[in-house]
C-alpha cells in the first residue's frame, strides 16, 4: 500500500525535479488556453453559421434589398459576416449610382466586399493559429520534460550501490508524465484545429458564392 501511494500521479508530480514541474506548468496553461479557445470557437461558428443560413432566407426570399439593408443596419452585429458583406456591396452600389447620375460600376461593390469578406474570415479564423501551434509543440514540450526526467533518475541512480526497479520506477514514471501531459494538450487542440478549419472553408465558400451571385444581381440593375 506504501509503494502505491508513493506512485501516485499527485507524490510524481510534486516529487518531479523543477525543470520537469516548469514542463507541466506551461504544457497545462496550454491545456487551459486551448479548451478555451475550442469552446469559444465552438460558440462562434455555430452563431456564424445560423446567422449565415438566416441572411440566405432573408435574402433570397425576394424582398425589396434596400429594406433588407436597412435592417441589417438598424441591429447590424445580429445579422452575421454574410449580412456584413451584402451590406458593404450594396452601401458602395447606392454611393456609386448616386454619384454617377443614376449609373454605377460593379468595380465598388466588388472590392467592399471582398475588403469585407477579408475582415469577417479574420475573425473567424482567429486563434486558430493558437490551437494549431499547441498541437504540433505541445508533445515536443512534454518530450523536453521526459528527457530531461530520465536524465535525472538515471544521474541519481549512478550514486546508488545497486540499482533496483523500485528505485528506477519513480523517475521513470515521473518522466513519461511529461509526455503524457504533453498528449493531453495536443490531442484536443488538433482536432479542433481540423474541425474548426473545415467548418471556416465551408463558410468561406458560401461567401464566395454569395458574393458571385449578388454581382450579377447588381449587373442585371445596371443593365
Amino acid at each position: 500500500m506504501q509503494a502505491s501511494s508513493d506512485m501516485s500521479l499527485l507524490t510524481l508530480l510534486l516529487n518531479a525535479s523543477i525543470p520537469v514541474q516548469l514542463v507541466m506548468l506551461i504544457l497545462l496553461a496550454i491545456s487551459v488556453l486551448s479548451w478555451t479557445y475550442i469552446f469559444s470557437k465552438r460558440s462562434t461558428l455555430r452563431r456564424a453559421n445560423d446567422q449565415t443560413s438566416r441572411f440566405e432566407d432573408d435574402f433570397w426570399a425576394g424582398g425589396d434589398l434596400s429594406v433588407l439593408q436597412q435592417a441589417i443596419v438598424s441591429r447590424r452585429a445580429e445579422h452575421g459576416s454574410l449580412a456584413r458583406i451584402f451590406d458593404a456591396g450594396m452601401s458602395e452600389f447606392i454611393k456609386a449610382r448616386r454619384s454617377n447620375g443614376g449609373e454605377a460600376t460593379l468595380d465598388g461593390p466588388r472590392r467592399a466586399m471582398r475588403a469585407t469578406y477579408q475582415r469577417e474570415m479574420d475573425g473567424l479564423e482567429s486563434h486558430l493559429t493558437f490551437l494549431a501551434s499547441a498541437a504540433s509543440v505541445s508533445p515536443y514540450i512534454g518530450l523536453l520534460g521526459t528527457v530531461w526526467g530520465i536524465m535525472h533518475a538515471f544521474i541519481g541512480l549512478s550514486s546508488m550501490q545497486q540499482a533496483t526497479l523500485s528505485a528506477v520506477a519513480p523517475g521513470i514514471a515521473e518522466a513519461l508524465i511529461a509526455t503524457a501531459f504533453g498528449l493531453f494538450a495536443a490531442i484536443p487542440a488538433l482536432l479542433a484545429y481540423n474541425r474548426y478549419t473545415n467548418q471556416i472553408d465551408r463558410l468561406s465558400i458560401r461567401f464566395d458564392s454569395f458574393i458571385d451571385e449578388f454581382l450579377n444581381i447588381l449587373q442585371r440593375q445596371v443593365r
